[in-house]
This record gives C-alpha cells, sequence and structure tokens, in this order.
C-alpha cells in the first residue's frame, strides 16, 4: 500500500465460520478499526456482514502518519506499518473473539486484499457496491435496513468515524449519493461481480 492512495480492503472468514456472531462482535470490530486503521487511513465506506467486510480507505499522507508514528527511515517501513496496522487490527479481533466465543485458531483468511482504486467512475461503484453487499447477500431487502455499514453513517449527521463530507462531496450531495446507490440496486445482480 501507498500513502495517498485509495483502496478497496475485504476479507473473510475462514472455511465456513462467521467473523460476526453477535451485535458486540460488530461494534468491538469498529472500535479496533478506530484504533489501529484510523492513525494510517480515512475510512469512506464500509460493510461488516457476518462472514467478510468491505471497505474503501484513502490513506493518509506520510507527514500525518508520522504524527502518530514517528519518522520512517526508508520508505519500505512506512509500508511495513501501514500493513502491521491491519494485520494488529485482525489478530486483536481474534484474540478477543476467540476468548469470547471459546474458539481457537485463525478467524481471518491469511492475506487481506486489497485493491487499488484509479479512477473516479470506479471509486463511486466501489462505494454502492460496498453498501448494497447486504441486498446482494440477501441479508435485507432495503439498503437502509443494515445496520452495520456506513451507509446510515453518511447521510446522518451524528458524530461518525467515517470521512462523511468527502464522500458526500464526492458524488455532490446526500440526494445524488442517495440516487447512485439506488441506480446501483437496480442494476443487481447483474453488475453485482465487479471482478473482485
Amino acid at each position: 500500500m501507498q500513502t495517498e492512495k485509495y483502496y478497496h480492503i475485504y476479507n473473510h472468514a475462514n472455511g465456513r465460520d462467521n467473523l460476526f456472531i453477535s451485535v458486540e462482535n460488530y461494534e468491538y470490530f469498529l472500535r479496533q478499526w478506530t484504533k489501529y486503521i484510523n492513525p494510517i487511513a480515512n475510512t469512506l465506506a464500509y460493510c461488516l456482514m457476518p462472514n467478510h467486510f468491505h471497505c474503501l480507505v484513502l490513506i493518509k499522507d506520510q507527514d500525518e502518519i508520522e504524527a502518530s508514528f514517528g519518522k520512517f527511515e526508508t520508505f519500505q517501513k512506512l509500508e511495513y506499518r501501514l500493513s502491521k496496522q491491519f494485520a494488529s487490527l485482525f489478530s486483536s479481533y481474534t484474540q478477543a473473539f476467540n476468548k469470547r466465543h471459546n474458539r481457537k485458531g485463525s478467524l481471518f483468511s491469511p492475506n487481506f486484499k486489497k485493491k487499488e482504486i484509479t479512477s473516479n467512475d470506479y471509486t463511486s461503484k466501489v462505494i454502492a457496491y460496498i453498501h448494497t453487499n447486504p441486498i446482494h447477500h440477501r441479508f435485507v431487502q432495503n439498503i437502509k435496513d443494515w445496520r452495520f455499514s456506513s451507509y446510515q453513517s453518511i447521510l446522518s449527521d451524528k458524530p461518525t468515524q467515517v470521512n462523511r463530507q468527502e464522500v458526500l462531496n464526492w458524488f455532490g450531495g446526500k440526494n445524488a449519493f442517495e440516487d447512485f446507490h439506488q441506480s446501483y440496486i437496480n442494476t443487481l445482480p447483474s453488475e453485482i461481480d465487479m471482478n473482485i
């Protein structure tokens, strides 16, 4: 990963396990996300589902990251820090989950996936893809009914860790944000694959 670039990040549970069993699990994962990922990245969208998650992040610039961790002597050390933050997130969550649910072993599939987003059109589609994932997997029929995504946070005025204003500016406001998502929903399932 590199600074000042957008990445679609996703991972799923090992085998047939679930990552999230209770509301407490979802909430704890988001707290750990704040702890480990907020120092290195701005979160633009996320969606947590029982056995996998998706998010879109913008990696912060080097000065912002160094404000949290100190100067990096080489670019490789900075890249290592970025990957280490995600590894620490997954490890800390797995330890807590295993303790809470009396299980052992790895929870997440090794080597989380990250795809750099390089076009404006694709950025909009990734945000909609992330938010509509619960519809695609038939957990809900209405996008507003899935509690564990950033969709409602972006439309709300309540405090959030998501970079709401950047997302709304990207789409041109709340109405345009909602309209784009509805148009995207209307294309399901024909465009749901997105080659990811």
